[in-house]
């Protein structure tokens, strides 16, 4: 069992920045992040592989967005720049033995989510 705890999530005005965290309580394949705004679907934004520099984004926040990992902690994090309001989502890191991708069904634990909110 892997345990995953969010930070790092509140309120800013469009073209700010944030850092999320990703605590985890052991080492798995594969770390994504994912939001859902309401009445839309999870989206899978990126994700990373334990140890390897292989890492994915999604169109829609890359150049933007970055994940990255500290795996002496182990923590996975988010950088976040020039937000915009349709980045409004509530935010979740999960955690895969089997995938690194951005299925929601390849990810076995999740963490309880952190809300961004972007004004505009």
């Amino acid at each position: 069992q892997v345990q995953l705890v969010e930070s790092g999530g509140g309120s800013v005005q469009s073209g700010g920045s944030l850092r999320l965290s990703c605590a985890a309580s052991g080492l798995t394949l594969c770390t994504g992040w994912f939001r859902q705004a309401p009445g839309k679907e999870s989206e899978g934004i990126a994700s990373i592989y334990t140890g390897r520099d292989i890492i994915y984004h999604a169109n829609s926040v890359k150049g933007r967005f970055t994940v990255s990992q500290d795996n002496a902690k182990p923590m996975v994090y988010l950088q976040m720049n020039s937000l915009r309001p349709e980045d409004t989502a509530m935010y979740y890191c999960a955690a895969s033995w089997t995938a690194c991708s951005t299925r929601p069904r390849d990810y076995t634990y999740w963490g309880q989510g952190t809300q961004v909110t972007v004004s505009s």
